[in-house]
């Protein structure tokens, strides 16, 4: 079931056909924006209730997930990062963004990097949020704090992980509590903590 995390601020999670693991959404309903979605579990009627939705944002072209039904069913406009566009190609409509731009919902688009060269992580001000890719993880049962997704998704594991935690860190000076993760449920409080022991590697 879709819940309402914060004021205006809804999370989801369904089991990606490609995955087979929950792959989690989040909608900012005042905004219309969606953040890496696949169609919540009530369906696309869930929307009547709570706003149709105008844009799409992905935090790594690997997040398109249902964007193109979702597109289909409400003409949203899909956002990816510049340097992600190449796995979209023939899947639908893109509208490129770059590190730093400003985009629909308030979101600031932050560079991560590392794990693969279109990481982002997208900054929400007015919710206090920061949206996550595959940098940073919760698996179910794995306990409350961030992790790293497994060493074989990784070309280089020990390198690539050095790094993310670099990236993160670079974001602690933001103002953020709740931490929007694709990969595991969101930490709706104390967000920023888990992120700072996550990048000090104190977690």
């Amino acid at each position: 079931m879709s819940n309402e995390i914060a004021p205006g601020l809804w999370h989801w999670s369904v089991v990606h056909d490609h995955t087979g693991s929950p792959a989690h959404s989040y909608y900012l309903a005042g905004e219309r924006v969606l953040v890496d979605p696949m169609i919540p579990p009530e369906g696309v009627e869930w929307f009547a209730q709570h706003g149709r939705p105008e844009h799409v944002l992905l935090t790594n072209r690997h997040h398109d997930r249902d964007s193109w039904k979702l597109c289909d069913a409400f003409g949203c406009e899909v956002h990816c990062i510049r340097t992600g566009l190449h796995e979209l190609e023939g899947r639908g409509p893109v509208t490129p963004f770059d590190f730093g731009d400003a985009l629909p919902g308030g979101a600031v688009a932050h560079e991560i990097g590392a794990i693969c060269p279109d990481e982002t992580a997208l900054h929400f001000a007015a919710h206090g949020a920061l949206a996550c890719a595959d940098g940073a993880v919760r698996w179910p049962g794995a306990g409350p704090g961030l992790t790293f997704v497994p060493d074989f998704l990784m070309d280089e594991p020990e390198q690539t992980k050095a790094a993310l935690r670099r990236s993160y860190a670079a974001l602690l000076d933001l103002e953020f509590d709740t931490l929007l993760l694709a990969h595991g449920d969101p930490i709706v409080s104390g967000g920023k903590q888990a992120l700072r022991a996550f990048a000090h590697g104190t977690d």
